[in-house]
């Protein structure tokens, strides 16, 4: 029984913790983002060859694992869950080099639109 209980207590403590990890300001995984952006703009055949060669992708599944673990929950357990209010994300500035294009949750934007 005790083993039982500890089990169950275990994993309420884990349920709980990781509840918030679908959703919040996902830092680590937005950072590694703007790295890649910011390597696009500056050179898309570096960053073209950092997708070959598998740098990228680990890069964000460890930062994606990160979040989970640690920013995500912080963030949804320390600030948001009690006070209504998500925690924002403040993307890095780079300065296009060759046009840009915007966000289709921006009004007037549109696939693939300059």
């Amino acid at each position: 029984m005790r083993k039982f209980l500890t089990t169950l207590a275990l994993s309420a403590v884990t349920a709980l913790s990781l509840t918030s990890c679908a959703a919040g300001p996902h830092q680590l995984r937005r950072t590694v983002d703007d790295w890649d952006h910011k390597m696009y703009v500056n050179n898309p055949w570096i960053d073209g060859v950092l997708w070959v060669v598998p740098v990228m992708m680990p890069a964000t599944m460890l930062a994606w694992f990160g979040d989970v673990l640690v920013t995500d929950a912080y963030a949804f357990w320390f600030n948001d869950a009690w006070d209504g209010k998500g925690t924002g994300f403040e993307h890095l500035k780079v300065e296009a080099t060759d046009g840009k294009f915007s966000s289709l949750l921006i009004e007037g934007s549109g696939w693939l639109k300059k």
